[in-house]
């Protein structure tokens, strides 16, 4: 029987991508889990793996082109997979019938009663229906979950309004969403001068071939991405407080047990030991690691210490996520790190990698600069922009002291955060940085 393998859900809000390599031809064999297709997100490259085992009959997409969940990417015939199996040799004659391989499920005998198409074992039922009735023959398609409830029209209206559904409070049971949720929710951020389509609303530019030659070069998933989830950010309050911290004690530190994490397979970096502060910070300051909820006229507290790091690639910014940052030794925490850093490079990164956040960092001491305003990460609150250190005068005991200088800018959502907390959290970061041990009094 023929399976068509459909783009399942990539991820919270991902409803496309880009296709950038196809890894199987027809006449391939695939088995569950193998990676089928690379894709372009507007978050990150991942790879695809086959939820279904058989050999490749058709391939319905290729390189360039652009493909949305529940698109139907490639048909596999689970039958030949099947009689493949069969027409293998036993190892022994005397296997009892109980003990011989359970058939794929796409090939199990049809009950006598009508009843839905079977299911692989262990994945949960589709809740978004999207097949077609097609001239060929019967045809069973492996569908994904949908994570946010709501209907193929209702996500489909949400789309052409450019609504991001995962934004819509549902008021159906279950929190099910109806089209009246949606435009609901498209009243509420026209009343309120918020964007609609992810981009606020912009005026056309002129002509500018009028005065010279130009080049318009579209934008890559990634980017729009940056650009859209930038403009949402700034939709928030900001503020951004400024400090600088004496970095003397830390670079003492790194050089006391930077070849400690070397041997490990990492570095001591600022930023490593900077992630552990600020776990800390926000174990004192748990309101930093919140979100705003103005639907509800609530606060969210999060008790985890996942913490974000901005890392700059050829393909724009990206922000993995250290997973645990309080629990975890500093050699833990460049371990991951390089790892995180690596896979951002080759684009690598899965979107679980980037979700899950509570608070982000940006350094940018390793390209220059004394100072800039980092912009929050929605839906967080806080974010920490670090500039390069450099050596100033510092009045110490009766005399100027040559001290190296470290610039912190503390940006944060005035909705959550007061000015004298956050001038606290930042001090509080600052005398981490500059005494690290007094972490663990």
């Amino acid at each position: 029987m023929a399976t068509e393998f459909v783009l399942p859900e990539l991820g919270e809000n991902v409803e496309k991508g880009d296709v950038v390599r196809v890894l199987v031809k027809a006449g391939d064999r695939v088995a569950v889990d193998q990676p089928v297709l690379e894709l372009e997100t507007d978050k990150a490259t991942i790879e695809v793996p086959s939820t279904v085992a058989g050999q490749v009959t058709d391939v319905r997409v290729k390189a360039g082109e652009k493909v949305k969940v529940g698109q139907t990417v490639l048909v596999v015939d689970a039958a030949a997979s099947a009689a493949a199996s069969k027409a293998e040799p036993a190892p022994a004659p005397a296997v009892a019938a109980s003990e011989a391989p359970a058939p794929a499920p796409a090939a199990a005998a049809p009950a006598p009663t009508p009843a839905p198409a079977p299911k692989p074992a262990g994945r949960p039922a589709p809740v978004v229906d999207i097949a077609r009735a097609r001239s060929a023959a019967p045809v069973e398609r492996v569908e994904p979950a949908a994570l946010v409830p709501a209907a193929p029209s209702v996500r489909r209206y949400a789309r052409e309004l450019g609504v991001d559904i995962g934004q819509v409070s549902g008021s159906g049971p279950g929190g099910r969403i109806g089209q009246e949720d949606v435009k609901s929710h498209v009243k509420d951020l026209l009343s309120g001068g918020g964007p609609v389509g992810g981009f606020a609303r912009v005026e056309s530019l002129p002509d500018f071939s009028r005065w010279g030659e130009v080049e318009a070069v579209p934008m890559s998933n990634i980017r729009r991405k940056t650009a859209e989830h930038l403009a949402a950010a700034w939709q928030a309050p900001h503020v951004t407080q400024n400090d600088k911290a004496d970095m003397t004690g830390l670079e003492a530190f790194r050089k006391a047990y930077g070849a400690r994490v070397e041997k490990a397979g990492a570095k001591l970096t600022v930023t490593v030991v900077l992630l552990k502060i600020v776990a800390a910070a926000l174990d004192r300051f748990p309101q930093f690691a919140s979100s705003f909820d103005g639907a509800n006229g609530a606060i969210v507290l999060k008790k985890y210490r996942h913490i974000g790091v901005a890392v700059d690639t050829p393909n724009g910014l990206l922000v993995p996520v250290v997973r645990d940052v309080d629990r975890k030794s500093l050699t833990e925490i460049a371990l991951e790190l390089t790892t995180l850093s690596q896979k951002a490079q080759q684009k690598k990164l899965g979107l679980d990698d980037m979700a899950g956040g509570v608070f982000t960092i940006s350094n940018l001491g390793g390209i220059g600069g004394t100072s800039f305003t980092p912009l929050i990460n929605p839906p967080e609150v806080a974010i920490l922009g670090v500039s390069r250190g450099a050596f100033e005068p510092v009045w110490r005991d009766g005399q100027f002291v040559p001290c190296q200088m470290l610039p912190l800018s503390l940006s944060y959502d005035h909705r959550v955060i007061d000015g004298a907390d956050a001038a606290r959290f930042l001090r509080f970061v600052a005398e981490g940085i500059e005494q690290p041990l007094t972490l663990q009094l």
